[in-house]
């Protein structure tokens, strides 16, 4: 494979991780519409932990550093917890 080829290979990963990333954040949204409803709080310390936890273990089993993914979902749960909370909710 040239390095272009490559390149080019990665950019479609690229592109499929941002849209994964916007399909979790409409996820967000839908689960803010039953926490309201619920009157359930937007962090929800043990499930962050859980979902963190079990990240760290797939990448484990992808030979990939789990302490970099730790990183990334911590990211990714803070933003849909944002989305959760800058939303009304009433719908």
């Amino acid at each position: 494979m040239s390095l272009e080829t490559v390149r080019a290979e990665i950019t479609g990963v690229d592109n499929e991780i941002v849209r994964l990333i916007a399909k979790r954040q409409n996820l967000a949204l839908e689960i803010a519409k039953i926490k309201s409803r619920q009157g359930i709080p937007v962090h929800d310390a043990k499930r962050a932990a859980a979902v963190i936890e079990s990240a760290a273990d797939l990448a484990t089993g992808y030979n990939i550093d789990p302490e970099s993914i730790r990183k990334i979902f911590g990211i990714l749960i803070a933003m849909s917890e944002e989305r959760q909370r800058g939303r009304s909710c009433k719908d």
